[in-house]
């Protein structure tokens, strides 16, 4: 069987906050994504989404009323926790691939730190989550991540080849702005933009409720009652 794959255009959705920028790409999911399949599993899916994001928060008032605790404190852990990811596969975590690429001691972070101090105009502090020679069955959802400092504030744009916004979106949102947080701390500078650019925006079938149900009590359309999902899936 063919999988339809979604052909938008490029569109930006502008957002003031993490939890504005969740909700928005989320209803627009739902009212025009188109139906396919990912990893065997029914979505809607939007393509070539950028999330521009003003005021990144990690502790947004969204953030704190609408997400699950539960999924925010996974991934939390993918991002801080070196322990390989159960979930996953036992794939690597976040955490090693940013703070110990590869396991060989190469602290990622800590280098575009440091590049930025060294050069504040460069273009060029880039860093990667992908190992090619380990990711075989399971490849990182947000694979780049690129800072740099226009207007003296710490800006970052990262790619994702798939996120699923009904379980993980917000927290790879939460976790970026918090790494974005961690670098503009260490530079002692203000925090700027955080714009993710997502080639699959999707959600699974089995979340379509809950997501209308958190887009009710946020005031917004797609309102029917919801349920509770389970912990994420390993898909992105």
């Amino acid at each position: 069987m063919t999988v339809r794959l979604a052909q938008d255009d490029p569109q930006t959705l502008h957002a003031a906050g993490i939890g504005e920028a969740w909700l928005a790409v989320a209803a627009r999911i739902l009212d025009r994504g188109v139906e396919s399949a990912y990893d065997g599993r029914p979505v809607r899916e939007v393509s070539h989404v950028t999330l521009a994001v003003s005021r990144p928060d990690p502790a947004g008032e969204i953030i704190a009323r609408l997400a699950e605790p539960e999924r925010l404190a996974w991934m939390h852990a993918n991002f801080t926790d070196p322990a390989p990811v159960a979930a996953l596969g036992g794939a690597d975590s976040y955490a090693t691939r940013l703070f110990d690429y590869e396991h060989s001691g190469r602290d990622q972070v800590a280098w575009v730190i440091d590049r930025l101090r060294r050069d504040p105009a460069t273009r060029s502090a880039a860093i990667t989550t992908f190992q090619p020679r380990t990711d075989t069955s399971y490849i990182p959802c947000v694979s780049l991540l690129d800072f740099w400092l226009p207007g003296g504030a710490v800006e970052l744009t990262s790619y994702a080849h798939s996120i699923d916004f009904g379980t993980k979106g917000y927290g790879n949102l939460v976790e970026l702005a918090w790494l974005q947080h961690y670098v503009a701390d260490a530079l002692e500078r203000p925090v700027g933009r955080l714009l993710m650019v997502v080639k699959s925006a999707h959600v699974y079938e089995t979340e379509f409720e809950y997501v209308r149900g958190v887009l009710a009590e946020a005031g917004l359309p797609c309102a029917r009652n919801h349920h509770r999902g389970s912990l994420p899936p390993a898909g992105g």
